[in-house]
């Protein structure tokens, strides 16, 4: 049960990373790193209990911090780049 459940977090995790390849708009790319981003989460998670290695949950945790930081960091850079383009600087 729990393979198949790693098969199935490998295919969602494909097609996040085809979303941001091939994302419209750089907010949907963004959107489809963190959805691949939780999802590695759940995976370390998921493999951890496969391996029995508790410790995995610890990198997991850790993992899905940088994860929320780096894309708040992302989406803010963009908030700022895009306001600079569009000459509405406050």
């Amino acid at each position: 049960m729990l393979i198949m459940l790693a098969i199935v977090l490998l295919t969602v995790m494909f097609m996040a990373l085809l979303r941001a390849l091939l994302g419209p708009s750089i907010y949907d790319r963004i959107l489809a790193v963190n959805l691949f981003g939780t999802k590695t989460v759940l995976l370390i998670a998921v493999m951890g209990f496969l391996f029995g290695r508790p410790e995995f949950l610890d990198i997991a945790l850790v993992y899905a911090l940088i994860n929320f930081i780096s894309v708040i960091g992302v989406l803010r850079y963009f908030e700022y780049s895009d306001n600079r383009i569009n000459g509405s600087e406050s």
